[in-house]
């Protein structure tokens, strides 16, 4: 791990693909800040960013490319690191993103916000 650490969740990948700021950050600071993806995230940018890409007349297979580029600058995360947590970050998020428990649990594991 780099001197400092992110979580980072699905919406944030996405906007990396479809924007220009976050994919500037992510790029500039991807060799002094670790950038940490749970797989799950990423599977679920991956899942979602076709449509949001055709909703925008773009190529799904273009924004798939930049996803995965996005991916190599980014720690990918597997889910034997995080699921300790499941239940505290459940606990903690409630009702609220229930979803979301994996961005949660990893940030727990790794000591590191979100």
């Amino acid at each position: 791990m780099r001197g400092k650490a992110l979580v980072v969740d699905a919406n944030i990948l996405v906007r990396g693909v479809l924007g220009r700021r976050v994919r500037e950050v992510i790029e500039t600071h991807c060799e002094t800040v670790s950038f940490f993806v749970p797989e799950a995230a990423y599977v679920e940018a991956e899942e979602n960013l076709p449509r949001l890409v055709v909703k925008r007349g773009g190529d799904p297979e273009i924004a798939l490319a930049f996803l995965r580029y996005l991916g190599g600058l980014v720690e990918l995360i597997g889910r034997e690191v995080y699921e300790d947590f499941e239940a505290e970050a459940r606990e903690r998020l409630g009702q609220r993103d229930p979803d979301d428990w994996p961005i949660l649990a990893c940030a727990l594991a790794l000591g590191c916000p979100i």
